[in-house]
């Protein structure tokens, strides 16, 4: 049996090593909580003011001197003095710049937590952070976005949510969801009397209203996640048209094994290339064709599901291959199946085919799309495929306001939801129900949208919140 995970202790003086494990001129390890400056006492000693403790430094100082382990000096260092609540916890915090290196390191972060410290959990700073009212809970979730970001629209994104603007709507909508409610809980206070506090159309006006903003709230998810996740695109196509070259050639490297014989792919693999700003997550599919074993019927299983999550198909084929008109049954397939998503037909082999010219226009009058000829094993048209991606995807991940995207699954699920509930209240509100049962689902949406910021916790899903996010942050 499993054993169930204790909750750390709020205030309780943590350490750990924030910055990446390696070889590097400088590194950082960080101290936070109740007593931080007692400990930096003991191993810290000033070059200059040996005699005045680093507990007596005021905020935002810089102490130059050396650190001890007992009577062994360990390293020369910074260490820089954050006073509770103007630190990134709003604790008192101590953060130590030594040498980089991972026995220096260990060395450092060891002797603090010989005096006193414990090991800091995956994302226990930040955690801090949100418990001690500093950040909230999706700007805590923005810290970890950034850190992840690939691109640089993921990044601004990011930094977007980190300085509030979506964060500052909720509240806004919070707020006036929280009037709704008062008025209706002094109704059910007043029920005797048969008091109404505000009459049905208003009420029904306030919850339409406040539908159509969670309403655009959830709109915005399609682009937020293309920002945060890059455009999804499914390279699908025949065995051995050339998807894995394809995708080595875009790459940049041999991430995929490429072989003449049919069926080497057996699942997906997917990577993510930047061009022009816009990120995309290819995905290198197993060949379409009838299967003849098990494990290949399920990874063209997987290439079926891939297809119906795409952004952006790029379906390759041999253009030197005799007969295509398998490949243009199922490009119509495709776009008759999903008419939304961006489909490039990508004919390859073009520079070893005397009439590729007349076959792609061929192809192209029957599908009614463009097709583009490239070499993927010469690397030819390359560029060209790019831009072409680039143009036809133009706008799916840009939007002037990134500050009130929603990018997260979880948030899109909590305002999915609140979505609902006021759907509910406002047929309830023109069925002439009973006030308490408006009540209770404006109450459901306020809980649902104080899920998102953190004013309603949950420690399971705080747990799986910070648990991403690596040790020391």
């Amino acid at each position: 049996m499993e054993k169930e995970r204790s909750a750390p202790v709020q205030g309780e003086p943590i350490a750990a090593v924030a910055t990446p494990v390696g070889v590097g001129a400088l590194a950082i390890v960080r101290m936070s909580g109740e007593g931080v400056f007692a400990i930096a006492d003991r191993i810290f000693v000033g070059a200059r003011d040996s005699g005045t403790p680093l507990s007596a430094a005021a905020g935002y100082t810089a102490r130059f001197g050396r650190l001890y382990d007992g009577g062994t000096m360990l390293d020369e260092a910074v260490a820089l003095v954050f006073r509770s609540p103007h630190s990134f916890t709003a604790e008192d915090m101590v953060e130590i710049t030594c040498h980089g290196g991972p026995v220096v390191t260990k060395h450092v972060l060891q002797v603090l937590l010989d005096n006193g410290c414990r090991l800091a959990e995956p994302g226990e700073f930040t955690r801090r952070a949100f418990l001690n009212g500093r950040i909230d809970l999706l700007q805590a979730e923005a810290i970890g976005e950034m850190i992840h970001a690939r691109s640089e629209a993921a990044y601004r994104t990011a930094v977007g949510q980190l300085k509030g603007g979506l964060s500052e709507k909720l509240d806004a909508l919070r707020e006036r969801l929280l009037g709704s409610c008062a008025l209706l809980e002094l109704e059910l206070d007043f029920s005797e009397e048969d008091l109404e506090f505000q009459s049905r159309g208003e009420l029904s006006e306030q919850v339409d209203g406040l539908r159509s903003e969670v309403e655009r709230l959830v709109d915005s998810y399609q682009h937020g996640r293309l920002l945060c996740e890059g455009v999804a695109t499914a390279i699908i196509g025949r065995p051995n048209a050339g998807k894995s070259t394809l995708l080595n050639a875009l790459l940049g490297e041999e991430r995929a094994i490429v072989s003449h014989m049919p069926g080497t792919t057996r699942d997906y693999i997917e990577e993510c290339f930047v061009h022009d700003k816009t990120m995309f997550r290819l995905t290198d599919t197993a060949g379409l064709r009838e299967a003849v074993e098990e494990i290949e019927h399920e990874g063209i299983r997987r290439s079926y599901e891939k297809i119906a999550q795409a952004d952006l198909i790029l379906f390759l084929l041999d253009i030197g291959e005799e007969n295509y008109e398998e490949e243009i049954t199922t490009i119509q397939k495709i776009v008759d199946e999903y008419p939304s998503t961006k489909l490039l037909v990508v004919a390859n082999k073009a520079d070893s085919t005397e009439d590729a010219g007349e076959r792609m226009e061929n192809i192209g009058e029957e599908t009614g799309l463009s097709v583009l000829g490239i070499s993927a094993l010469h690397e030819e048209g390359l560029e060209e495929l790019k831009r072409e991606m680039n143009v036809m995807t133009e706008g799916l991940d840009k939007l002037h306001d990134a500050s009130v995207l929603v990018t997260s699954m979880r948030h899109y699920e909590a305002l999915r939801n609140a979505q609902d509930v006021l759907r509910n209240a406002g047929e309830l509100i023109g069925e002439q129900a009973e006030t308490e049962l408006v009540a209770f689902e404006l109450r459901s949406a306020l809980d649902y949208v104080g899920e998102i910021t953190g004013k309603v916790v949950n420690e399971e899903v705080l747990n799986l919140i910070f648990d991403r996010f690596c040790i020391g942050k």
